[in-house]
Formats: C-alpha cells, structure tokens, sequence
C-alpha cells in the first residue's frame, strides 16, 4: 500500500472520483462523510469515517496518522453559507497540530487573479447573480490556505462535467489562453491525484480545464 490520504467531501461528484482513482493506485483511502450511505464503495484500503467537517474533534480524528490531505468540500450555489472556508480552516488547523503538511484542495476558476479567463456572461451575468455567494466562500477558503504553513496546492476546475477521465487537459495557463471552460470530475480526480508526488505547482494556485 502507498501512502495513506484522508478525502474530506468524498461523497460528492469530484470526491467520489478521488476515492476509486486513489483505490485504484493502492493508496490507503479515509473518506470523511456527512452520511455513509452516499459512499457505495467497498474496499479492503478504504476506511470511512462518518463526521462533521464544522466540528474540530470530527477533522482531527481524521487527519490523525495520515500522509496527504484533499479537500473536495462543494455546497449548491444557491447556499448562502461559508461551509467551505469554515470547514477548510478546521482541517487546516488539525493538520498543522497533527503535523500532516501536503494538502490539496479543490477551488473552481472564475475569481480573483483568475476571472479574466471567464467568457462576458459568465463574468458579468452568471458569477454576480448566481455563483456571488460560492465564490465569496471560495474566496475565504483560498485565503485560509495561503495563510497557513502546509505545503499547499489548490486546484481550479472551469465548470465541471460528468464525462469520462481523458488524462488530456490544460492546466497552468494563462488567463488569456483559451479553454473551453469545462473540465470532467474525473480528470480534476486525476489531476489532484497526480499532484501528491509532483512539486511543480507547491504553494500555488492552479486551474484546470480543456
């Protein structure tokens, strides 16, 4: 078995991904859940652990013992919360008093020194009247990272697909290259994953896209 990993959102579409993607590879797996029944994986290096990521004790039991942490925390864009930045700095805590270092979180493009990748509607029309909030919570979450002393990458998908994993995308570029601004869950999975043994994005902010 390779190095041990604990997936906070593992039920969702991205996470999901993650934890067959990492299985597959032969790493220990712990997929930190709101509610078991969403994780219908079954695996002798799987571990779940039913918990509350806004509950400090739940992500420090979690992170105990583990070599890398991911972060696939999603809300609807509709939610109003900050569940993201919130439950990000509490894993970001554990980790530090745990003294796990390399953690990679998952973001979206779109804000920030990213936004003028987005097309004039998204920019003017979709992000201020329907992903405000998410992005706002996205925006607090990146900075909680950037302010701590782990070996951090974040990772920024356009909007993201149900298709199959192509292993061919974008990644690192410019905000004026072209993309298609979408990207499936399953090569963000890949992607992520491939960045537990590469270095070249270490303390940086990375978007993803075809």
């Amino acid at each position: 078995m390779k190095q041990k990993i604990v997936i906070f959102g593992a039920t969702g579409g991205t996470g999901k991904k993650l934890v067959k993607q990492a299985l597959k590879e032969n790493y220990g797996v712990t997929a930190f859940v709101r509610s078991v029944q969403k994780l219908d994986i079954s695996n002798p290096n799987l571990q779940v652990i039913q918990g509350d990521v806004l509950q400090y004790n739940d992500v420090l039991k979690a992170v105990e013992n583990q070599d890398i942490v991911f972060c696939n925390l999603g809300m609807p864009s509709s939610d109003k919360s900050t569940l993201r930045a919130d439950g990000t700095a509490n894993i970001v805590n554990a980790m530090e008093e745990k003294g796990v270092q390399r953690f990679i979180c998952q973001s979206s493009l779109g804000f920030g020194d990213s936004k003028e990748v987005l097309p004039w509607h998204m920019k003017y029309l979709i992000v201020p009247f329907i992903l405000k909030d998410a992005f706002k919570d996205h925006e607090l979450q990146e900075s909680v990272i950037e302010n701590s002393k782990l070996n951090w990458t974040i990772v920024r998908p356009g909007n993201m697909t149900n298709g199959k994993m192509t292993k061919n995308y974008k990644h690192g570029f410019k905000p004026t290259e072209k993309i298609k601004l979408k990207v499936s869950r399953a090569d963000v999975a890949h992607f992520m994953l491939n960045q537990i043994d590469d270095t070249e994005y270490l303390h940086k902010k990375v978007g993803i896209s075809y």
